[in-house]
């Protein structure tokens, strides 16, 4: 991977609507995110009609501005890339629309980066050296997977969730205790006050054979707590159901991956998607791979959640090879990852 390139990058799966520039798939020259957290808040959760307005309302703003903090001008971005899916799929349909019309009226490349490998490839951004192959947990709001990245756009998938995907159970739990939206910094930061060994929650799968993980259990068993508790008469304490909780689903995520680690002879771990930013999962796999002498790479905190600097990063590949999309491109709510 040789090839010299600047890709405007775009990113509206969900709530933020995101561009970005980046250079050679390694060098973040402008990073611009515009988040409706606020806005969703008051409704509980992201309103999939209200996110696709407001994408409408911010996205020539921020690709514009993404332009100007880069110092580049149009003449200098060699291709534009662009999430395709997963995702909402009238949020993905505006930065897909955006995208198109761009690479048509400028005479760019366009490519379209699947939202999950974006997130995988922001530890390329925070590690300029790290490359495949290497053992990949990814958790993120609707997914969690265990794969091993081969190489650029070649994975192999592992394991993932049954049913609810970590982040999911994170806001559903944050939601159950009173904690709002957004779940899960929220929920970390309740933890942070509790006692993690408060309550003893289960922990699926983690004593099963293979590396698919499920977290609808965990979930229920926390319920069921909360209407114990009430129907008791006992006060729930929000800081122990919170820390006893995401100690549950840290020993889960961890074990999985030291277990897959040992099991495929992969020395070298990966973490991605925005429930990797939670700094009590952070911590705990650092030290398990402090311990097996593995090593770990984790993208900053600011590259975790979504971003458009990491959907740059995850074009770069498809760049190089050639691969390049054509006016039929359109947003896939429910696109595979590519699969070994």
């Amino acid at each position: 991977m040789k090839q010299k390139a600047k890709i405007l990058a775009i990113e509206s799966s969900c709530d933020e609507t995101a561009a970005a520039v980046v250079e050679d798939g390694r060098k973040v020259l402008s990073n611009v995110i515009s988040s409706q957290i606020e806005i969703h808040t008051v409704y509980g959760g992201v309103v999939p009609e209200i996110a696709s307005r407001k994408h409408l309302e911010a996205i020539d703003g921020v690709i514009e501005k993404a332009l100007t903090d880069s110092g580049c001008t149009w003449e200098d971005i060699d291709a534009i890339a662009v999430t395709q899916g997963p995702g909402l799929v009238g949020a993905l349909l505006v930065g897909v629309s955006e995208a198109k019309s761009l690479a048509y009226a400028l005479h760019k490349p366009l490519i379209g980066v699947h939202h999950i490998e974006g997130h995988i490839a922001a530890n390329y951004i925070s590690d300029p050296d790290w490359e495949p192959p290497f053992l990949c947990l990814v958790i993120s709001g609707g997914h969690t997977y265990l794969c091993i990245v081969e190489d650029y756009g070649a994975y192999r998938m592992l394991g993932e969730t049954r049913d609810d995907a970590a982040g999911e159970a994170f806001d559903k739990v944050a939601r159950a205790i009173g904690l709002g939206y957004p779940g899960g910094p929220k929920l970390q930061k309740a933890a942070l006050a509790g006692d993690p060994e408060a309550f003893h929650f289960p922990r699926p799968c983690l004593d099963e054979p293979g590396y698919d993980f499920s977290f609808s259990g965990l979930k229920s068993a926390v319920l069921n707590t909360l209407n114990h508790l009430k129907m008791m008469g006992e006060k729930v304490h929000q800081a122990d159901i919170a820390a006893s909780f995401q100690a549950a689903v840290t020993d889960v995520l961890v074990g999985k991956t030291m277990q897959a680690a040992q099991d495929y002879g992969i020395r070298r771990i990966a973490m991605a998607g925005g429930v990797s930013a939670n700094t009590a999962i952070r911590k705990a796999m650092q030290e398990a791979c402090d311990v097996k002498g593995y090593v770990l790479s984790v993208p900053a905190i600011s590259l975790c959640t979504d971003n458009a600097a990491m959907i740059g990063s995850a074009a770069y590949d498809s760049y190089v090879k050639g691969i390049f999309a054509g006016p039929a491109l359109n947003a896939e709510p429910d696109l595979p990852m590519r699969r070994l």
